[in-house]
């Protein structure tokens, strides 16, 4: 497998496609981002893979998502925090969130996502973007 170009993608949000915690919080941020500053990649796609890999995220069994931020990989409450800085006022106010005690606020993270699937549940396949929003979605990973 080759690593992830040097030039990752800014604004890029790696998520677990199959989860419905994590599809519909996409589909939220994508309604909320209408500039399209945000891109997604689900952890099943070939480069959501090899994002995955690359951060020490199992991708058969992701443990967190992953933000591309200013070339920073961030995960669990930073990445949620600067996911929510590409948004604009109020949905921007809530990145407040990374100031949290970072302890605590990874901790409730880690057992959200440990609950996922039980407390929302879990699709069959990946989430399939509409047409509309399909140019926002990298599969593939870029051409070096």
């Amino acid at each position: 497998m080759t690593g992830v170009p040097a030039e990752a993608p800014d604004g890029l949000w790696l998520f677990d496609g199959v989860c419905n915690l994590c599809s519909g919080s996409v589909a939220i941020v994508l309604k909320l981002d209408r500039e399209g500053v945000i891109r997604f990649t689900p952890i099943q796609s070939p480069y959501g893979r090899q994002l995955a890999a690359a951060h020490g995220i199992d991708p058969d069994q992701p443990a967190s998502f992953l933000f591309l931020d200013g070339g920073r990989a961030l995960q669990k409450t930073a990445a949620i925090g600067a996911l929510l800085r590409r948004l604009k006022p109020p949905w921007r106010w809530l990145a407040v969130v990374d100031r949290l005690p970072r302890g605590p606020a990874d901790a409730a993270y880690d057992w959200l996502a440990a609950n996922r699937y039980r407390l929302m549940g879990k699709k069959d396949a990946c989430m399939v973007p509409s047409p509309a929003d399909r140019a926002r979605f990298i599969l593939d990973p870029p051409d070096r």
